[in-house]
């Protein structure tokens, strides 16, 4: 069973830069896909980034608009969301999330094991 904790969240201006990391335990973080979804206060959950086992593959979301780069090095079972940009409009908690497949998958819901979550607050 793999267990994640998200890290690298905190409070940037508009215009800044974060990279949040996601560190997996357990021996299987190979054969995971691994993606970042996000939800703010009073709104949906929604999918931001997902990256293949291989990280041959990866999807954004729209919003993105080539803001945000997702990475991992399964060496050190970790997976990294670096956001350049930040918008106020990013503000959310950022969960690090792992599918049981080598594909990654748009869709949140096809995630089986969720990080408890890192705050991402983009104001001025």
């Amino acid at each position: 069973q793999v267990q994640l904790v998200e890290s690298g969240g905190g409070l940037v201006q508009p215009g800044g830069s974060l990279r949040l990391s996601c560190v997996a335990s357990g021996r299987t973080f190979i054969n995971y896909a691994m993606g970042w979804i996000r939800q703010a206060p009073g709104k949906a959950r929604e999918f931001v980034s997902a990256i293949s086992w291989s990280g041959d593959s990866t999807y954004y979301a729209d919003f993105v608009e080539g803001r945000f780069t997702i990475s991992r090095v399964n060496g050190k079972k970790t997976v990294y969301l670096q956001m350049n940009r930040l918008r106020p409009e990013d503000t959310a908690v950022y969960y690090c999330a792992a599918r049981r497949d080598i594909n990654a998958s748009p869709y949140d819901y096809e995630y089986d094991i969720w990080g408890q979550g890192t705050q991402v607050t983009v104001s001025s």
